[in-house]
C-alpha cells in the first residue's frame, strides 16, 4: 500500500464522520463550551418594562421642550421598587438606572441636568430629546424569540443571555466518548518501577488531554499486553461503553509484535488506510468498527501527539458539532531549511518576534520523534510539504500552532 498524502487522509477520515446528534440536558453552570441541540427561545421579555438607562428624573417630554421648565417631584422609582402611580402635567419622579419608567412619563432627564429648588421641585437646565435615556420594553429580546439557534457554542456571552432568558438548564449535544487503549508488553504506568526492558507509558495522558480539550469525554481502557485475547477484551469494553472513537496507542503496524491491526480486523473492523506520507507519524491506522471510529496512533510519543493534533482533534470536533480549532498560521523561517523528501514533515520549532514584528519559527536542532522534552518546549510545527525545495532564512513558512492562542 502506497503512502497516503496527509490532506487526503484527513479528508477521508472526516468524510466518514457524521455529527452525533444525541443530546442531554445540563445545568447552565455546566454548559460552557457545549453546543445547543435546540434553538433557545426567551421565556420572558427583556426588559419587561420601559426602563431608565440613567439616574435622573422621569417626566413628560412635552413639559420640558426647552430648558428652564419646572417640575414637582412626586415620588421615586428604583430597581425592584416601581413608582405606583401615574405622572401628570408638571410632575416628575426621581428615577434610578434599571427602574421602571412610571406611567405617563416618556423621557428621563439626567440628574446633572436638573437644578434642585425648594419644596421638592426641580428645574431643567439642558435641552431634552423625547424618549431619551429610556430603554423600551423588549429592546433586548421578546418572549418566545429564538435568540440562540441550534448549533450555537455556548461561551460566557451566550451563557449570560441564556440566563437572562430564564433558562436554568440547556439541551446540548452529548460529548463524543473516546476510548483510549495503550498496548505493549514494555509499558508500565507512571509511578511504577520499570523492568530492564520496560518504559513508562506516557501517550495516554497527552492524548486524553487533547481529546478533552477538543470536546470529548475519555474512557481509559488502560494498558494491555501484546496479546490478542487481551486486546479483544479491551475492544469489547469500548463497544459496551458505546464509544464513538477507539484510539489505540502502538501496535498498529504489521510487525511480528504489532497485533492491534490484525486483532481489530478479526473483531470486525473495516480498515480504510494505515500508512501516511508524513513524518513523524507514518503508521497511522484509520477504520471503523460498526458505528465506532477506529484511530490507531503510533506508539512513539511525539508521533502519537502529532497525529492526535492532525486527525483526532478534527474528528472529535466534527462528531461534537464544534468548529475546527484554528491552528494554521504564517511565520518566517529563522534559519535555512533543507529540501524535503516524499513525506510531509512537521518540524518542532519555537516562535519569537522579529524586530519588524514578524513571527520567526526556529526549529530545534534535533527532531528525533522520541524526544518528548523538545515537543513540550515547542510552540509550533513547521509544515514542510513533500518535495519542498530549500527554504531560505526569512522566507514565509506555514506553521501549526501547538497552543492556538499563542499569536493572540
Amino acid at each position: 500500500m502506497s503512502l497516503l498524502p496527509v490532506a487526503e487522509a484527513l479528508s477521508r477520515l472526516l468524510d466518514s464522520a457524521t455529527p452525533r446528534h444525541r443530546f442531554e440536558n445540563v445545568a447552565l453552570d455546566m454548559a460552557e463550551g457545549r453546543v445547543l441541540a435546540k434553538g433557545l427561545a426567551a421565556r420572558l421579555t427583556q426588559p419587561p418594562f420601559d426602563a431608565s438607562a440613567m439616574d435622573g428624573y422621569a417626566l413628560r417630554f412635552e413639559d420640558a421642550a426647552a430648558p428652564g421648565a419646572e417640575f414637582r417631584v412626586i415620588g421615586a422609582s428604583a430597581a425592584g421598587h416601581a413608582f405606583e402611580g401615574s405622572i401628570g402635567k408638571g410632575e416628575t419622579v426621581r428615577i434610578f438606572t434599571g427602574a421602571p419608567v412610571p406611567a405617563g412619563a416618556d423621557s428621563v432627564l439626567l440628574q446633572e441636568d436638573a437644578e434642585k429648588l425648594d419644596g421638592d421641585r426641580i428645574r431643567t437646565t439642558y435641552p431634552m430629546r423625547q424618549r431619551q435615556h429610556v430603554r423600551p420594553r423588549g429592546q433586548d429580546f421578546l418572549e418566545d424569540e429564538v435568540v440562540l439557534p441550534a448549533g450555537t457554542v455556548m461561551d460566557f456571552t451566550r451563557l449570560t443571555v441564556a440566563a437572562a432568558m430564564n433558562h436554568a438548564t440547556l439541551d446540548v449535544y452529548r460529548r463524543p466518548l473516546v476510548a483510549i487503549l495503550a498496548t505493549g508488553d514494555e509499558l508500565v504506568t507512571p509511578g511504577s518501577v520499570p523492568g530492564p526492558a520496560q518504559i513508562v507509558a506516557s501517550n495516554t495522558f497527552g492524548i486524553a488531554a487533547l481529546a478533552r480539550n477538543a470536546g470529548a469525554h475519555v474512557l481509559d481502557l488502560g494498558i494491555v499486553a501484546d496479546n490478542e485475547d487481551d486486546i479483544t477484551a479491551a475492544i469489547g469494553r469500548a463497544q459496551v461503553a458505546k464509544a464513538d472513537i477507539i484510539v489505540t496507542l502502538g501496535g498498529a503496524s504489521v510487525g511480528d509484535h504489532d497485533l492491534v491491526q490484525a486483532t481489530m480486523i478479526a473483531a470486525g473492523m473495516q480498515l480504510d488506510f494505515w500508512r501516511i506520507a508524513m513524518r513523524p507519524g507514518k503508521p497511522l491506522m484509520v477504520g471503523s468498527l460498526g458505528d465506532m471510529h477506529v484511530l490507531g496512533l503510533p506508539g512513539n510519543p511525539v508521533s502519537s501527539l502529532v497525529c492526535g493534533v492532525l486527525f483526532l482533534e478534527p474528528l472529535i470536533r466534527k462528531l461534537a458539532s464544534l468548529p475546527p480549532v484554528k491552528r494554521e498560521a504564517q511565520a518566517h523561517a529563522a534559519i535555512t531549511l533543507a529540501p524535503n523528501d516524499q513525506r510531509q514533515d512537521y518540524v518542532r520549532a519555537t516562535l519569537t518576534r522579529a524586530e519588524d514584528g514578524e513571527w520567526l519559527a526556529e526549529p530545534f536542532p534535533k527532531q528525533d520523534s522520541s524526544m518528548m522534552k523538545v515537543f513540550s518546549r515547542a510552540d509550533c510545527l513547521i509544515v514542510r510539504p513533500p518535495h519542498a525545495p530549500e527554504l531560505a532564512a526569512g522566507a514565509p513558512c506555514p506553521v501549526l500552532l501547538l497552543r492556538p492562542d499563542l499569536l493572540g
